[in-house]
């Protein structure tokens, strides 16, 4: 009989140990260890980030066996599929998970959400050095109690801004791991890597994906098969985050009109513009401007 794969939400996380949540995009736990017991394949609508305190684990992701030991930082992109999950009793994890949107949403720019999400895919378990270790600790623990502290009239921006800290933190060990990676990429991570590279240099004049297929020399065909094989997205998905993003940062941190904006990703006109964000956030450009995120 074929087992189903179960997709877990941060609405289902929200629910275990003792989790912390916020706005529905951010969650704070050191216990999901049961979210895995059922049998079966889990798919993730959320992005993970995880220090092994104790304790050992194993588990798949998308069939890449991986484990984890203490001082191990765990990373699993949105969209993978977690399974064959084992730990022995004594396992601890701190777990930061978040949503793509959420995570957005913090970010300065394209280049630091395609950094942690290249370096994740192919450094999906990274042992951290004792400093790393503190570095990560204090930030778990410094986010959770401002998260608990629901009064506070600035609790959210505080939040987003202890995160993006943090960001900037774990982007360190993503260079000293990087410094010292010698080993061969495979073809596929290679082209998404360079598709990416391209994508942030060239997103918000270029939204063809056959431009960035002729660019990287290959077919179109190929570069949506090796982009989807190695994210789970297609590369019109990825072109569609990246000016998104782009957009909400414009909207949210400039006094730049609504026309000029569009003008600056390159849309025909206004109104194209105007349903195009329509479709990817259910409201209008100047709708979200006013919202307070």
């Amino acid at each position: 009989m074929p087992i189903s794969m179960r997709n877990v939400s941060l609405r289902d996380v929200s629910q275990w140990g003792n989790a912390l949540s916020m706005a529905d995009g951010l969650v704070l736990t050191d216990n999901i260890d049961h979210a895995f017991m059922s049998q079966g394949p889990v798919c993730q609508n959320f992005i993970v980030m995880a220090l092994c305190k104790k304790g050992e684990a194993s588990y798949t992701v998308d069939t890449r066996q991986l484990s984890v030991k203490p001082g191990d930082l765990m990373f699993v992109s949105e969209r993978h599929v977690v399974n064959n999950y084992k730990s022995s009793p004594d396992f601890e994890c701190m777990y930061i998970l978040l949503s793509t949107e959420f995570y957005h949403s913090f970010v300065l720019n394209v280049k630091n959400v395609s950094s942690l999400l290249i370096f994740s895919m192919n450094n999906p378990v990274v042992t951290l050095t004792p400093h790393e270790i503190l570095v990560y600790t204090n930030y778990y623990q410094t986010i959770r109690m401002k998260m608990a502290d629901e009064q506070h009239h600035y609790r959210t921006s505080l939040v987003k801004a202890l995160l993006l800290a943090m960001f900037y933190d774990m982007s360190n060990v993503i260079w000293r791991v990087e410094q010292s990676d010698v080993k061969t990429k495979k073809r596929a991570d290679e082209l998404f890597a360079q598709f990416i590279r391209l994508l942030e240099e060239n997103f918000r004049t270029e939204r063809r994906v056959s431009w960035y297929a002729d660019q990287m020399n290959i077919t179109a065909k190929y570069l949506s098969e090796m982009v989807k094989q190695v994210s789970k997205r297609t590369p019109n998905e990825w072109i569609d985050s990246y000016v998104m993003l782009e957009i909400r940062v414009l909207l949210k941190n400039t006094t730049k009109s609504i026309k000029e904006i569009a003008q600056a990703v390159n849309f025909p006109n206004q109104s194209f513009f105007g349903k195009f964000f329509k479709e990817h956030m259910g409201i209008s450009p100047s709708e979200y401007r006013k919202v307070d995120n």
